[in-house]
């Protein structure tokens, strides 16, 4: 995302009450001492000069007119779904984000420093917007680990569940997507751009969300049971809660209306039975699971044939794969609710829709 050069637009009165937006010194960009503002913003975007960390964003929305305003930040991370405000009225609302370099993939370019907010929705109205550092006692992080069904990804139409994750959390729930494309269980704990970089980030009391099984095509059961140990044991031994979860399923058919055995539900060439395996680890590890597997299973089969393409790329890329936004976005509530029926989050700090 670009940086935006701030000027004085009179067209802003519409999306920022009263508010002639300029730009921020360097020094006020960087005074801890109050919160970052809208300022930093233009009638679509804002830009706040912040190094790496944790930060609570507090937004006020609404205006003369009705609006409805959504914020993404970073690499398209869905930050906050879209609300609705009526005509004259104004709308609190808050979540934590997580900056970092790089912003997206972490094998993936830096992006720009700092943190951007992008306003969408059909109506977008920002009346007021506040930015300060998150207290680290009081947030947790949900670190996620997986590959390209996962991640931040860069550009439409893709997108991961883990990029829409964010929107369905409040403020102190921090989503830290380390998901990476291309990557299986044995990639990712030997580039040190990935598990040997998240690990000593993680703190007591922190999430793990795992899910890596897409591109272990190769990987024989006894290696992918070990690597999903290694990173079990790898969590709590930071004092983190690892979660274990299922790969999201392929959206491949049989003649019967019914997902293919093999391709569908993540069996290999091996003849490794990857769900199954990641199951089987949870129980012997004690760690929580989320079978993502079975309840896209459910879903997919449920929309069948037809209605199932608009939650992958099949009518963009005859991908049955990776996601669209759409459907990034309903199975990141799958996860959402994975997690609420585990108690793994509080339900406060859960968004319900």
């Amino acid at each position: 995302m670009r940086r935006f050069n701030p000027v004085c637009v009179a067209a802003l009165v519409a999306v920022v009450l009263g508010t002639c937006l300029t730009a921020a010194p360097a020094a006020q960009a960087h005074d801890r001492r109050r919160p970052l503002g809208i300022e930093n913003c233009t009638a679509t975007a804002c830009h706040f000069d912040v190094p790496p960390g944790t930060y609570d964003v507090r937004v006020l929305l609404g205006g003369e007119a009705g609006s409805s305003t959504s914020i993404s930040g970073e690499t398209r991370r869905a930050l906050l779904p879209e609300t609705s405000v009526p005509a004259g009225e104004r709308v609190v609302r808050s979540f934590t984000v997580n900056v970092r370099t790089p912003e997206g993939e972490p094998t993936g370019p830096d992006g720009t420093p700092g943190l951007d907010l992008a306003l969408g929705g059909s109506a977008p109205a920002l009346a007021d917007i506040r930015v300060t550092p998150a207290a680290a006692r009081h947030v947790r992080q949900i670190f996620l680990v997986g590959d390209s069904t996962v991640c931040d990804q860069p550009g439409d139409p893709y997108s991961g569940w883990g990029q829409q994750l964010p929107q369905y959390l409040r403020k102190g729930m921090s989503v830290a997507n380390y998901a990476d494309s291309g990557e299986s269980t044995v990639t990712y704990l030997q580039n040190p751009q990935l598990w040997a970089t998240v690990q000593p980030l993680i703190r007591p009391g922190d999430l793990v969300l795992i899910q890596l099984a897409h591109n272990d095509k190769t990987t024989d059961e006894a290696t992918y049971r070990g690597n999903l140990e290694t990173l079990v044991a790898g969590v709590r031994e930071k004092g983190g809660r690892p979660v274990l979860v299922t790969p999201i399923v392929r959206r491949w058919f049989n003649s019967d209306g019914t997902l293919n055995n093999n391709t569908a539900l993540l069996v290999n060439g091996l003849g490794v039975d990857h769900p199954a395996v990641i199951r089987s680890v949870a129980a012997a590890e004690d760690v929580p699971l989320i079978d993502l597997t079975a309840r896209t299973k459910a879903l997919v089969e449920s929309l069948g044939v037809e209605g199932s393409k608009a939650i992958y790329l099949y009518n963009e890329k005859k991908d049955n794969t990776h996601t669209s936004v759409h459907g990034a976005t309903v199975y990141a509530g799958l996860v959402r609710d994975g997690l609420l029926a585990q108690h793994l989050v509080p339900r406060s700090q859960v968004r319900a829709d």
